[in-house]
């Protein structure tokens, strides 16, 4: 068991002890400091900050998160750190609200009352609580399910909210040789137990802001995006909202019906589907069969996007799919002018599809 050492944060002026064989987030964690942060294993750079003073050391990360011209001035990935001494840490990025009044770490038992197809590739799994018997979230938020029989884990985000919060539905992308999509595929079934740990993530919607909400999403990305929808329906936002969703073909559309359902109860609501290989089509018959009211627009999302919105800079975007989405959807923000601070966003990653 290493030392223990005092984290001090500016410009924030929030204290904490870290050990050396925790990393620095993980820390703060478990101390009810809410840092951003996004996937908490190096790939992003949510959690870099500047080191004013102390010895730190990273685990392995990525270079593009950090770079070594980076590290070598004093930058670190708060999820890859660890101290050796006592530190004060410049936060480049952070949110007062979520510092110390974010949603406390939870280990929940759950029992799986569902795991049933959406697409080809995605899996809606549905989990009950058991002990304890609630889990608090936000919406937009993801959570760690423990693989049984192992000391690893998988990230997925909620699509569901706090109106139900003792059922939790998580909607997976299958990867090829995916653990957890073999699990999937054949090892779990309903009434089996898995171990959930969180909320994470600074993906979250923030109610008391006025400004209209551009939801993009791809994929999984869909659920955190969905439990957003469903917030706002929920508490009745005025706020107007559009949401494009990213998909190769009609066949890979799903929950459809049910946005637009939602959307009847939110303000100036637009859904709209983009489709990279329109045609031609493959998948059952059913799939194409969309509501009259949606027309698959072709082309990738940002595409899309960048054909139809054209006062984005004064939108809150949300963004939440693969990673090439994400990352073309964050060159092209910028070069809109998006202000950095009205754009939140995950980039969800696979060690499966890493590894291919």
């Amino acid at each position: 068991m290493g030392e223990t050492h005092r984290i001090n944060f500016e410009p924030v002026d929030i204290q904490m002890e870290v050990g050396e064989d925790e990393k620095i987030l993980d820390a703060a964690f478990r101390q009810g400091i809410h840092l951003m942060h996004g996937c908490r294993e190096g790939q992003c750079s949510a959690c870099k900050s500047y080191v004013l003073d102390g010895e730190i050391q990273m685990e392995r990360y990525s270079t593009f998160a950090c770079n070594d011209a980076e590290v070598a001035e004093g930058y670190v990935l708060l999820c890859r750190a660890h101290a050796y001494t006592d530190c004060t840490i410049e936060l480049l990025n952070f949110d007062e609200d979520e510092l110390l009044g974010g949603v406390p770490i939870q280990d929940v038992r759950t029992r799986i009352t569902a795991i049933e197809p959406k697409t080809r590739d995605i899996v809606s799994l549905r989990l009950v609580a058991v002990e304890p018997e609630t889990y608090e979230f936000k919406p937009g938020q993801y959570s760690d399910i423990s693989i049984p029989g192992t000391d690893e884990h998988r990230s997925f985000s909620m699509a569901t909210t706090q109106s139900t919060p003792g059922e939790i539905e998580f909607l997976i992308k299958k990867y090829p040789g995916g653990k957890f999509s073999t699990l999937l595929e054949a090892g779990l079934a309903v009434g089996d137990e898995l171990h959930v740990n969180g909320p994470f993530g600074s993906f979250t919607i923030k109610d008391g802001h006025a400004l209209p909400v551009v939801c993009i999403g791809g994929g999984a990305g869909m659920a955190p995006i969905l439990s957003i929808l469903r917030h706002m329906n929920e508490t009745g936002s005025t706020r107007p909202v559009r949401f494009y969703y990213g998909a190769r073909t009609a066949s890979d559309l799903f929950y459809v019906d049910e946005i637009l359902k939602l959307g009847e109860g939110l303000r100036d609501f637009e859904y709209v589907a983009c489709l990279s290989e329109p045609l031609p089509d493959v998948g059952p018959p059913e799939a194409d069969r969309l509501p009259a009211s949606v027309v698959p627009e072709a082309g990738n999302v940002t595409q899309v996007v960048a054909r139809r919105e054209s006062a984005l800079a004064r939108c809150e975007v949300y963004l939440c799919g693969p990673p090439p989405m994400v990352e073309a959807a964050l060159f092209f923000l910028d070069a809109q002018g998006v202000p950095k601070d009205q754009v939140f966003y995950d980039s969800f990653t696979s060690p499966a599809a890493a590894a291919t």
